[in-house]
């Protein structure tokens, strides 16, 4: 009788463990987070949209598609079911996501998905960034790879409530209403941003951009180059 307490504990225990966690920031500039847990059987259910992917063209639709419903999850877990399209359809509204919030959040779940071995042609990069005139804007990134394709990053995990390390750079960056555009271009072949090594050249890299559609929307995937130089939807 008295083992039953422990018997139990121990298996609640290892439920737990065996669900991932994942920080997602919100309210700008990864001003607050959020820890979500993913259970076994909700991964298992977004884990098969990439079960037919048998090249790099169907992994990104499927890596889009995985974007949305994993951003789905974290929002029954935290205020990000709030979020709209771009920064102002939720001006002042909890769970906000602006590009850094976005940028931040879907490079995690990507390295979730690498971590669970669902990316077979694709690796995760550090956030993205291109400059028009006074404005800053920021994307998940990943890269297509050729067989044999590298194992899953290793990702520290944040604690909850932590600000990621690259965060205050991103912030520095994003000074959206006084920045100076006097940076070169991130295209120009000869010349490289700060913080922005090796997507001079972007052939074969992709934007995971989920901060140009509503909560739950599928990401927004384009070819690097094609971003760089202010392609998307047409949202603010």
């Amino acid at each position: 009788m008295h083992q039953w307490p422990a018997l139990f504990a121990l298996s609640v225990w290892g439920a737990v463990q065996a669900a991932a966690s994942v920080d997602v920031c919100f309210n700008y500039g990864c001003a607050a987070s959020a820890e979500i847990r993913f259970a076994d059987e909700r991964l298992d259910e977004v884990g098969r949209l990439f079960s037919d992917t048998g090249d790099a063209e169907r992994e990104r639709v499927a890596i889009s598609l995985a974007v949305a419903a994993l951003h789905r999850i974290a929002g029954e877990q935290s205020p990000i079911a709030a979020d709209r399209a771009g920064n102002f359809l939720d001006d002042g509204i909890d769970g906000r996501m602006d590009c850094i919030d976005h940028a931040t959040t879907t490079t995690r779940l990507l390295a979730l998905m690498a971590d669970r071995g669902w990316l077979r042609f694709h690796r995760v990069l550090e956030p993205a960034r291109r400059s028009r005139v006074i404005f800053q804007h920021f994307s998940a990134l990943i890269e297509e790879v050729p067989p044999p394709w590298p194992a899953a990053p290793e990702v520290p995990a944040a604690a909850a409530g932590s600000v990621p390390d690259h965060v205050p750079l991103l912030l520095a960056l994003c000074d959206c209403q006084n920045v100076i555009d006097d940076i070169p271009r991130p295209r120009d072949p000869e010349v490289s941003p700060p913080g922005a090594a090796g997507i001079t050249a972007p052939g074969g890299r992709f934007v995971v951009d989920s901060w140009f559609g509503n909560h739950g929307e599928p990401a927004v995937i384009l070819p690097l180059a094609e971003w760089l130089n202010g392609e998307g939807p047409n949202v603010q």
